[in-house]
């Protein structure tokens, strides 16, 4: 009787390129390999993403008109730890769901890296929508300016015409009230107007007195 062949398996791991060639142990390592390899994406994109994050609320503030990038990369860093250690296990079960087979350490890293990608985009969309808002800010900030400067050029004493395009403004609510004052020729005096750019024009003007928003300012801030 000739002797029975050894199973292509055993002979030539390599056959077909894949892991169910092997013995089942060494197969199962394998696999478990493959799918670490996968699921090993979560800290290097958790560096990336932390310095992105930094960039972002730099170039982007979500608040405010400027943020440090240092204090950025703090923030990032907080929010990506916040969404590994709060997305990574309910995330990972879900991923597992409609693949029993995948392993729980890797689904987790799988679902961590959702966390942190999603916590850039939520800045990115943040930081656009502020700037959008600033954007808006900013044309009526340039909106009440003019119409200081129209009134003060038409109404005021001669002393601050002439000085009407010299104008120092404080924002007392941004997009809807600022004081606007401008000096005399000698720089001694200031004539200041309160303007609401959001009221028709003939009503969105009036006297302020004469205290400079130096002092105007102490008293809001």
């Amino acid at each position: 009787m000739a002797p029975r062949p050894a199973k292509p398996s055993l002979l030539h791991p390599h056959a077909r390129g894949r892991e169910r060639d092997y013995p089942w142990p060494m197969g199962a390592w394998l696999a478990r390999m493959r799918w670490r390899r996968r699921g090993a994406w979560l800290w290097p994109i958790f560096a990336l993403a932390t310095v992105l994050d930094g960039v972002l609320l730099r170039a982007l503030p979500m608040t405010g008109t400027a943020e440090d990038l240092f204090g950025g990369l703090v923030v990032g860093l907080v929010l990506n730890v916040l969404a590994v250690v709060l997305v990574s296990r309910p995330g990972g079960a879900l991923l597992r769901r409609p693949r029993p087979g995948l392993p729980v350490g890797v689904a987790r890293d799988y679902a961590g890296t959702y966390g942190v990608l999603l916590v850039t985009a939520a800045l990115l969309a943040a930081g656009l929508a502020h700037r959008h808002t600033l954007a808006g800010q900013q044309r009526t900030l340039e909106e009440a300016i003019a119409r200081a400067e129209a009134y003060i050029g038409d109404r005021a004493p001669a002393p601050f015409r002439a000085n009407a395009t010299h104008t120092d403004t404080f924002t007392i609510q941004a997009g809807s009230v600022y004081r606007t004052c401008v000096p005399n020729r000698l720089g001694t005096l200031t004539y200041c107007v309160i303007v609401r750019p959001l009221m028709p024009f003939a009503q969105s003007v009036t006297f302020a007195g004469y205290e400079p928003n130096s002092i105007f300012a102490q008293g809001v801030n």
